[in-house]
């Protein structure tokens, strides 16, 4: 839920954190978490100095979590695909969101990264430069510092950041490798299509593999429209295992995993970086895997 609080005279010249914890009975030490990870809001602007002195008026607003709600996400060491002193690059989990919500802090990628970041040693916010679908599993980047954000913001914005996703698919293609033009926009809550009005969208498409009646198919998208590559496939008739919204066949989790990135780093040197998809993926492909990669 959402808390909204003006303060009052009698909690003037008061620390943030004291004046959370009294406000949302919680204790310090959880006030003091839910500001340093970016939770906490002052008059509209993200505070994260647990210290600092409100004021009569000051406006706060902080996202606080029903007990039991959400689950911790816990990964192991091996969800680090790559690090250096620029960037984070974590394989993240289906089912999993990319970003926090007002409504959801614990449980989120952002989250989990935050507390990396702290057992780092570093005081960055953590920026989501770019986002996964819940259901989408695979790679995500985060920078560690300001000047790397902007520097993988302009990447992404201009396109040269290759990306490559591996997603299984209900039908047979009718090419072994083909592009996908379709310009995209808005056809209801959440939900996306071909549109001649909508924005120019392009992916690559290639079929790596075709068995029972479904196709593992890599997917390279050369624009970044929301849900682009299930749109894409669903409307080539081949809609992705578990993708629901758009008429693909049931599944436990959505069949689709970005499985690489290649890009330039800050530093001049080119960053090829791949993540395995998990063994609930495999073990869904079916005989679609193992297939010869050969990109």
């Amino acid at each position: 839920m959402i808390l909204n609080r003006a303060i009052a005279d009698g909690l003037a010249g008061r620390r943030l954190d004291d004046v959370l914890a009294d406000l949302a009975n919680i204790s310090k030490t959880e006030a003091r978490r839910i500001i340093d990870r970016g939770g906490c809001a002052v008059n509209r602007a993200m505070v994260r100095v647990a210290s600092r002195a409100v004021k009569v008026g000051d406006l706060l607003t902080v996202g606080l979590m029903q007990a039991g709600e959400f689950k911790e996400l816990l990964l192991g060491p091996q969800a680090i695909v790559y690090q250096d002193r620029d960037l984070l690059a974590v394989n993240k989990p289906s089912g999993v969101a990319s970003q926090r919500t007002p409504y959801q802090l614990k449980g989120t990628l952002e989250y989990w990264v935050a507390e990396e970041f702290a057992r780092q040693g570093i005081r960055e916010p953590v920026r989501v430069i770019h986002r996964l679908d819940r259901g989408t599993s695979g790679l995500m980047l985060f920078p560690k510092q300001r000047q790397a954000a902007a520097y993988l913001s302009e990447l992404f914005k201009q396109g040269t950041i290759q990306k490559r996703y591996l997603a299984l698919v209900t039908g047979t293609p009718p090419a072994e490798q083909w592009c996908a033009d379709g310009s995209i926009g808005k056809v209801g809550t959440s939900r996306y299509g071909v549109l001649a009005e909508g924005r120019a969208a392009r992916t690559l498409l290639r079929c790596l593999a075709t068995a029972g009646g479904r196709s593992l198919i890599e997917a390279r998208p050369l624009t970044g429209r929301t849900h682009q590559i299930r749109v894409h496939l669903a409307a080539a008739g081949l809609p992705i295992v578990g993708d629901t919204t758009y008429g693909g066949a049931a599944a436990p989790r959505l069949l689709l995993h970005c499985s690489g990135l290649e890009f330039v780093g800050r530093d001049g040197r080119p960053l090829h970086l791949a993540a395995p998809p998990a063994a609930d993926f495999v073990a869904l492909c079916g005989d679609c895997w193992p297939v010869a990669d050969d990109s």
